[in-house]
């Protein structure tokens, strides 16, 4: 039946299936506590896999970064429940431990077996950013952590609920390694309405359609996903593309760090591989292996944007990562700044991508999610923590010019508002602003970073900051221009200071009235600025996204003669 299901009752079924994995998206996004997942959607949801735990559908506002690790994270639970032996319908098994399921140690994890008939049909599984999960940093992005155990508190699978009913136990030890104990139990409970609503929704499915048809769907969308990325493939030329970048440091050791990729393609596949990519190191911008892998079908999505949110998209493709890299980093290497590594192997793949392939690909994004934590404690004695993201420019493409303050391109995460942040904690935004001169040069330019700047209200706080491209920018494509580096400063009695690691730093101590500052990276140009029209540029410069001097130094004085 898997070959000869009618593509009307496939494109249903997929259609409802989807919608399944969105609707809990949304339900969690409706019931959580923090802004991470309320307002920024850094949370996804999705079905899998019954015996592989491969995906098979993800919502569409869920990170793209979770598609994949999302898979280890039921692989984790499916080895978890076999060797208890006792898996029964109900049970909700929740962790964070990085290195079997992926990303980082604020991701918690809900896997639940989903059975129809007594007998086991998928797994559903819920993942969203926790605002605090212990650790020696408020917010966990510590900069400074030489292992896990300095991150955050790590949760091995352990089964939430039993037959359906809550493990209240676990419950209390998760709520005990919080600073926010009641933010914790709101996204926890938010998760688990998700998971509750995604049963329903399966059951009416399979009333309906039976499981038999609903089966063989899912079975058909997996192999039309391979054969739709087969056919993408044999488009493109044979052949070899390498690229290398690198992140500024580890947070420990100021000493840049390369990410190599070499592509190859030959004929309907696909090979890449990180040989020659720097070494496991000691701070936090190792990542795991599932969260690598994870990765790379990221990229690809993005190179080939028609694809579905499939395992299947991934067969024709292998990973090569090497043993004992930045890469495939064992426990209890830490891991907390995985979004900055990722980044990084989105952007060399892409930057090896362009070569066989230049139409298909933008130039690099900015390049870091610029975590920053700023936390105190509050007149009351009652502890804040303001985490967030920061956004910045993305890359020219042959089409267009990038957009101006995005989100990192591992996401479809939106940056929470100033007026939602400020409404929650002491804390006011003086500038919120693009930052003017920040975009690479090209026939198309690269979107605009931005200008943040964060006044403290209370009387003390703390600050920390996990960034990258403060020392190695964003780069163009097809001759255009490299974009704006990060720069971070932060106020003190004495006036502005700027991190000695550039993009790292902990401990930064503030007074009331002291302000920390971001000027985040804008994205790469595409194309030679001197294909770029006269008109354009003057629009820009007419607009403050260019000054006259920048405009000039960039491209030429043709211009002028526009404006005159």
């Amino acid at each position: 039946m898997t070959d000869t299901i009618d593509p009307i009752t496939l494109a249903v079924l997929a259609g409802r299936m989807e919608q399944i994995a969105d609707e809990m998206d949304a339900t969690l996004f409706r019931a959580a506590f923090n802004p991470i997942i309320a307002e920024a959607h850094d949370a996804s949801h999705g079905l899998y896999h019954a015996l592989s735990g491969d995906t098979l559908v993800q919502g569409k506002s869920g990170l793209p970064i979770f598609v994949g690790v999302m898979s280890f994270a039921v692989k984790a639970v499916i080895d978890k429940a076999a060797e208890n032996g006792d898996l029964e319908d109900g049970d909700i098994y929740i962790f964070n431990d990085a290195h079997l399921g992926g990303t980082h140690l604020s991701d918690m994890r809900l896997v639940r077996p989903y059975f129809h008939d007594g007998k086991l049909f998928c797994y559903l599984a819920s993942v969203g950013h926790w605002h605090d999960v212990g650790g020696a940093v408020p917010g966990n992005y510590n900069p400074a952590a030489t292992d896990a155990f300095q991150e955050a508190f790590v949760l091995p699978p352990v089964r939430l609920a039993k037959a359906g009913t809550i493990q209240t136990d676990i419950i209390d030890i998760l709520m005990r390694n919080t600073r926010l104990p009641q933010s914790a139990q709101g996204d926890l409970n938010g998760q688990l309405g998700a998971l509750d609503l995604g049963v329903k929704r399966l059951d009416e499915l399979l009333t309906e359609y039976g499981a038999e048809t609903v089966r063989a769907a899912l079975d058909a969308l997996g192999n039309r996903a391979e054969v739709l990325m087969r056919s993408e493939l044999t488009d493109l030329p044979d052949g070899r593309w390498e690229a290398e970048d690198f992140l500024d440091n580890d947070g420990i050791t100021d000493v840049p760090l390369k990410i190599k990729v070499a592509l190859e393609i030959k004929g309907d596949t696909m090979t890449l591989d990180f040989a020659g990519t720097a070494d496991r190191c000691a701070g936090p911008v190792n990542i795991a292996l599932p969260t690598a892998v994870a990765t790379a079908y990221v990229a690809i999505k993005h190179i080939f944007p028609g694809l579905p949110a499939n395992a299947g998209v991934m067969r024709p493709i292998d990973v090569k990562i090497p043993e004992g890299s930045l890469l495939s980093a064992p426990f209890p290497a830490p891991v907390g700044g995985y979004t900055e590594t990722i980044l990084r192997m989105i952007d060399v793949i892409f930057a090896a991508a362009s070569q066989a392939a230049p139409d298909r690909v933008v130039a690099n994004a900015y390049g870091t999610i610029n975590a920053l934590s700023i936390s105190g404690k509050r007149a009351n004695g009652q502890p804040w923590v303001m985490f967030s993201f920061y956004g910045g420019g993305h890359g020219g493409s042959i089409e267009t010019d990038g957009l101006n303050h995005g989100n990192a391109p591992i996401s479809t995460a939106t940056i929470p508002p100033m007026e939602i942040l400020e409404a929650a904690y002491p804390v006011m935004f003086k500038q919120w602003a693009l930052r003017p001169d920040s975009a690479g040069a090209g026939m198309h330019r690269g979107g605009m970073g931005a200008t943040y700047e964060i006044e403290v209200l209370e009387e003390s706080a703390t600050a920390f900051l996990f960034g990258e491209r403060g020392r190695f920018a964003p780069k163009g494509a097809a001759g255009g221009g490299d974009a704006a580096m990060n720069v971070f400063a932060y106020e003190q009695a004495d006036g502005w200071h700027t991190p000695p690691m550039a993009s790292k730093m902990v401990g930064i101590k503030l007074q009331r009235g002291q302000s920390v500052r971001l000027d985040t990276p804008g994205g790469g140009g595409y194309g030679p600025a001197a294909d770029r029209a006269a008109s354009d540029v003057a629009k820009d410069v007419a607009g403050g996204l260019l000054t006259p001097e920048h405009a000039t130094l960039t491209y030429g004085n043709a211009w002028k003669e526009v404006t005159q």
